[in-house]
């Protein structure tokens, strides 16, 4: 993200001036003029550099390789959104608390990102230190694969009853095309594929790992999608990623790591009343973020 720069050279520049010597046979260069605003709203200019950046956000590249059509539909926009924010300001939304508060957490983040930006920007991780993070994620990382059906459903009350069919001589596959509100899988008998334990949430996986092969759970096992009744119907063991694939996600882990550690260090010099409990974990497994809900995971090279 492009951000907004601002400078603090004004006060710098106007103890310099008072304390300059009288004139001298140098001449004096011409300070560079400032731009004019792109627009002024209501006495409130609005700067080149807010129109390039909001002009960038909105169509990805710079004004200059817009069309002049295009450039004043942005200006349009944008003094709409003046507008729009100015007359909010009179009628005390921003007085709200709740919008305060996203207004400040907006501000909040901009910063961090800003930071982070900047402490980062000279410390890029070395091949040592992604080849010691890719040992220490390969160490922490089950390198196994399941392969899994399950059946959702709303409640644990309906979760059960399923449970006791099943145990009763139910068909696992007729009961998921018949009762799991996850339509992708039910329509293969509550097939999910082959997926490694970080493609679906914590406590699918962990379940799945406490089956055996041809187990289903006897606890209905609870996300935040629904109660699943889950059976287990094969394991493999998966190959390690290759070194130089995962590097992009290896700079990131270690860069993420970098800068917590540069956070930490400023809560322990901090005055925190009443003082953190726990410190934040660090960073752990390559792997994504786990998707929205158990579904199908793409089919492994054998």
């Amino acid at each position: 993200m492009k951000l907004i720069r601002y400078t603090a050279l004004c006060a710098f520049l106007a103890l310099a001036a008072c304390n300059k010597p009288a004139a001298t046979d140098k001449p004096v260069e011409a300070a560079t003029p400032a731009k004019p605003p792109v627009v002024t709203v209501n006495g409130k200019a609005l700067s080149q550099e807010l129109f390039e950046d909001y002009a960038k956000a909105l169509s990805g590249k710079p004004s200059s390789e817009l069309t002049p059509e295009d450039r004043d539909q942005i200006k349009e926009n944008l003094v709409r959104v003046e507008l729009i924010a100015q007359q909010a300001e009179k009628d005390g939304l921003t007085k709200d608390p709740e919008i305060a508060n996203r207004i400040e957490l907006q501000r909040l983040n901009l910063i961090q990102q800003a930071a982070a930006q900047r402490y980062l920007k000279d410390r890029t991780p070395t091949d040592a230190e992604l080849r010691a993070e890719f040992d220490a994620q390969l160490a922490s990382t089950p390198l196994v694969e399941y392969q899994a059906r399950h059946i959702l459903v709303s409640s644990e009350d309906v979760a059960q009853k399923v449970v006791q069919q099943l145990q009763g001589g139910a068909d696992f596959a007729g009961l998921a095309k018949r009762l799991s509100s996850d339509k992708e899988s039910a329509k293969n008998g509550g097939d999910l594929g082959w997926f490694s334990p970080g493609r679906m949430v914590k406590q699918f996986s962990d379940a799945v790992a406490l089956l055996k092969k041809g187990e289903y759970t006897k606890t209905p096992v609870q996300t935040q999608f629904g109660w699943h009744v889950i059976q287990l119907q094969n394991v493999r063991d998966r190959a390690p990623p290759a070194f130089d694939d995962v590097k992009q996600q290896l700079s990131q882990l270690v860069m993420q790591k970098k800068f917590k550690a540069y956070s930490d260090e400023m809560i322990k010099a901090a005055k925190i009343d009443p003082p953190l409990t726990t410190m934040p974990a660090p960073p752990v497994g390559a792997a994504p973020a786990a998707p929205a809900t158990p579904a199908p995971a793409a089919p492994a090279a054998n």
